[in-house]
């Protein structure tokens, strides 16, 4: 007697496409709050429209990145309503050193097994941070991949357009001996060096709910700290900068020559800011080197402005927690950076 063929379906395959649909459903309900002038359209739709115009001569900046490890942390701790404003924060932080306003973002967000109530919390953070910087949430894409992500596991990616007069953007090409380095703090770690971290302090649930008294919270707490926006303060003070880093994965050392021109070196002085106890924590019981320390880690940096010294005081009275942390001085060796 012959059996009769087994029926697939995609979800026995560990794809779900009607839960897809509702999640995308509870996206379109925050993406519609971002909604900005230039949108075009309603979300759905193959493409996501924009009409640029108000500009001379507009210079459209792009970037694109991810959330990294940090969200182990938060599968570990089942909280996922901030990740969202990391990654948009980032990537605004990383066309801001251009000068450029944020018009536009898309995600994409990648799950072994979709589940909508997290996607939601995703997308309530990605809309919360592209209101504040008044940047549309214009699109995106929602997959689940059984077999490519395990268990809790998913990828939190972003991918924002901004634009800049071609005239004011801002290149650090001509920043010159003497000028002012200005650091504009931190809110922790924002999304960089999480390895290490999990490395050292593990990743458990009981591991990242420890208290510890130099921090004030939990250590998971701290961790998830959003990511912090520089663009809504720093906006009507950028003709007074010429270089802007963003302090991400490679730290002072890594990213402020990203913009120094030839011949010169920043100089920075180490106890002109103060370093969060986070840093210090992980120092301590990773036993990590100082100079490890600043090549992973912001160390409490966040963003760098390079401007001229006569523009250095309105910038740090003007800029909460803004500090004065070093100059420019004429290149003497291989180093770009040096910190005393």
């Amino acid at each position: 007697m012959e059996t009769e063929p087994i029926k697939e379906s995609y979800v026995q395959a560990g794809v779900n496409i009607a839960l897809a649909a509702k999640a995308k459903e509870l996206i379109g309900k925050h993406a519609r709050s971002t909604r900005r002038p230039g949108v075009l359209g309603e979300l759905g739709f193959f493409g996501g429209l924009f009409e640029l115009k108000g500009y001379e001569k507009p210079v459209l900046v792009s970037s694109v990145d991810g959330v990294g490890t940090k969200l182990k942390v938060a599968c570990a701790l089942a909280k996922h309503d901030t990740i969202g404003i990391d990654i948009v924060n980032h990537c605004i932080n990383d066309i801001l050193t251009c000068g450029a306003e944020p018009l536009f973002f898309l995600d994409y967000i990648a799950m072994g097994r979709l589940v909508a109530k997290r996607v939601e919390a995703i997308a309530q953070g990605l809309a919360q941070a592209c209101r504040e910087a008044g940047c549309a949430l214009i699109g995106g894409e929602t997959a689940e991949m059984p077999g490519l992500y395990a268990g809790e596991d998913y990828d939190l990616v972003g991918f924002i357009i901004g634009v800049a007069e071609k005239e004011q953007i801002i290149t650090g090409e001509t920043i010159a001996v003497g000028d002012a380095i200005i650091g504009l703090p931190s809110s922790g770690l924002h999304t960089n060096g999480y390895s290490l971290v999990r490395r050292i302090f593990g990743e458990t649930r009981t591991a990242l709910k420890r208290h510890y008294p130099e921090l004030g919270r939990t250590l998971g707490e701290e961790l998830l700290e959003p990511h912090r926006a520089y663009y809504p303060q720093l906006k009507p003070l950028l003709p007074l900068v010429r270089g802007i880093a963003h302090i991400t994965g490679g730290g002072l050392i890594g990213n402020i020559p990203r913009i120094l021109p030839k011949g010169v070196t920043a100089q920075l002085r180490r106890g002109q800011w103060l370093i969060p106890p986070i840093f210090q924590l992980i120092q301590a019981r990773g036993n990590v080197d100082q100079p490890e320390m600043y090549r992973v880690f912001n160390m409490g940096i966040g963003m760098v402005l390079i401007c001229s010294g006569d523009n250095a005081e309105q910038l740090t009275e003007t800029l909460p927690g803004a500090k004065i942390i070093g100059e420019v001085v004429k290149q003497a060796g291989k180093a770009r950076v040096v910190i005393e």
